[in-house]
């Protein structure tokens, strides 16, 4: 059974990812466009999801690619009208709006996905696996790319809700909370914030996990050149490296997964939904989200040079 889907929002992340996995799906058929300036050739377009949801009852799910100070609201008109709702990440601005969510999604009998795209990578299932199995000694997460570069323009990165840095540094600990046999928590931090904007720029972050393994996370949005997206963790059996945001793996330097950074993270994310849709079922997973604004509530804020872009 094909189902029909709608998109809400038309930015880079649905141009670049978004809109080819769909292109390469079989069980999806892309039915509209919401957005208020953007459109598709020969795909109905609507500036609300109210207007979609009168003209389109044929519509059965959406996927929300709107930045998280907004989505709730549009999330909420689509649980209620009984459609089932797919979020990017962060599933919202705070963990209260995602619970709501899946209030309403279980009185509507909707299917609610909150996907985290880093999970999805090649070599994560891989890793996690393996740790199974490893004794494991330290932690250390790197995660530096270049604001300009992924979010050319977007001024609502910098605003409340908006995350800053932990919008690529959300990535990070998702795929930490994926792969690590026992969970951790944050013991303290520097979040750098620059005086002109609302959300950090950068942070230091210590976590320990319950039997008190330590984990460090550098996160930084200004780096330039090569982009770094890496997770070491020290074992009995020497170095595992996730790198490349989940991309390649390896253990002691011997290479076992290697793969493109971003391919078929969406492909598989999508799979996941139809299948969540096969069994009326959700998947709503906030521990990303909760070490967020564990951040926000347990760290020193050191504010730092204006951003200008």
């Amino acid at each position: 059974m094909t189902v029909k889907i709608a998109l809400i929002g038309l930015g880079k992340i649905a141009q670049d990812q978004h809109l080819p996995s769909l292109a390469r799906q079989d069980g999806y058929e892309l039915a509209a466009i919401v957005s208020r300036n953007a459109s598709l050739d020969n795909i109905d377009a609507f500036t609300s999801i109210e207007d979609m949801i009168k003209a389109r009852p044929d519509i059965t799910a959406v996927s929300l690619c709107v930045p998280p100070q907004v989505r709730f609201d549009i999330a909420k008109t689509a649980l209620k009208a009984g459609l089932d709702v797919m979020l990017e990440k962060p599933p919202g601005s705070t963990l209260s709006e995602v619970a709501a969510l899946q209030d309403l999604a279980e009185q509507n009998g909707c299917s609610l996905f909150a996907t985290w795209h880093s999970r999805f990578a090649a070599a994560v299932s891989n890793a996690q696996n393996m740790l199974k199995t490893l004794d494991i000694k330290s932690v250390e997460v790197i995660w530096k790319e270049d604001v300009r570069r992924w979010h050319p323009g977007q001024d609502w990165i910098w605003q409340p809700g908006g995350l800053g840095v932990f919008d690529p540094g959300i990535n990070a600990l998702s795929i930490v909370t994926e792969i690590l046999p026992e969970k951790f928590y944050l013991s303290d931090g520097i979040l750098f914030i620059p005086k002109n904007l609302h959300t950090p720029i950068a942070a230091d972050l210590n976590f320990k996990t319950t039997s008190g393994i330590p984990v460090a996370a550098t996160f930084d949005f200004l780096q330039t050149g090569p982009q770094t997206w890496d997770i070491n963790i020290e074992t009995d059996q020497g170095m595992l490296a996730l790198s490349n945001g989940g991309a390649k793996l390896s253990l002691a330097g011997k290479n076992l997964v290697i793969s493109d950074a971003l391919a078929s993270e969406y492909d598989r994310i999508y799979t996941r939904f139809a299948d969540l849709l096969d069994g009326k079922k959700s998947d709503v997973d906030v521990a990303p989200l909760m070490h967020v604004a564990d951040c926000f509530m347990l760290c020193k804020h050191e504010a730092t040079d204006a951003f200008v872009e």
